[in-house]
């Protein structure tokens, strides 16, 4: 799926070809209404978001269920857009929990990879378990 290209800051608009993961946690922080000059891990606006995760990567799988119990497992017209619009809401909350943890997003994507590219390696990039 291939986005527009642009997107843009809540004020005022800015162009790019792509954003990078530490733009998007930067931009989006604005939108966080719990956290105020400093989000607190043990605030009760940090359980929101853990709640939000949640509750938006359920929504990702409704979507899903939907087609497999509507669309007999056939995408239909509007759901990869549906579907998109809700892998950016996880995404939103994803980057905000990081923030919260004081942690880059690219950071968080970078050692992703490196643990993924090391379980493939390895051979254990099935099966279940943090430290495989």
């Amino acid at each position: 799926m291939e986005g527009s290209g642009k997107w843009c800051y809540y004020e005022g608009v800015k162009e790019a070809e792509a954003m990078n993961f530490d733009d998007y946690q930067k931009t989006v922080a604005q939108f966080d209404v719990f956290a105020g000059n400093v989000p607190k891990v043990d605030g009760v606006g940090f359980m929101a978001k853990v709640a939000g995760l949640c509750e938006e990567a359920g929504e990702v799988a409704g979507k899903f269920k939907r087609i497999y119990r509507e669309g007999k497992g056939t995408l239909r017209k509007g759901d990869k857009e549906k579907i998109a619009k809700e892998l950016g809401d996880v995404l939103w909350y994803t980057a905000t929990i990081a923030r919260y943890l004081e942690v880059d997003l690219s950071t968080v994507a970078e050692e992703n990879v490196a643990k993924l590219s090391s379980r493939m390696k390895r051979g254990e990039i099935g099966g279940m378990g943090d430290e495989r």
